[in-house]
């Protein structure tokens, strides 16, 4: 996941997806308009607003589980 950007195994839409999903998640990162434009090339609003919800909630889940002290299973690295 760390180089999706320049993956080829992810489409044009899916590296949208993570971009906004990865701005969403770092700490003060807004998402910027230029993402939000990417991803509008291929998303329609409503699938947007989906997106963003799923990231939110996961995102609310990381808070969650850190404040239990769930362990982090390793899929994923945050810089």
């Amino acid at each position: 996941m760390q180089a999706y950007a320049t993956s080829p195994h992810y489409t044009a839409a899916e590296r949208a997806a993570l971009a906004v999903a990865e701005a969403m998640t770092i700490t003060g990162q807004k998402v910027t308009d230029e993402l939000f434009a990417e991803a509008r090339r291929h998303f329609s609003e409503a699938q947007l607003v989906e997106l963003v919800a799923a990231v939110a909630l996961e995102n609310f889940r990381s808070k969650f589980n850190v404040a239990l002290g769930v362990e982090s299973q390793g899929f994923c690295l945050l810089r």
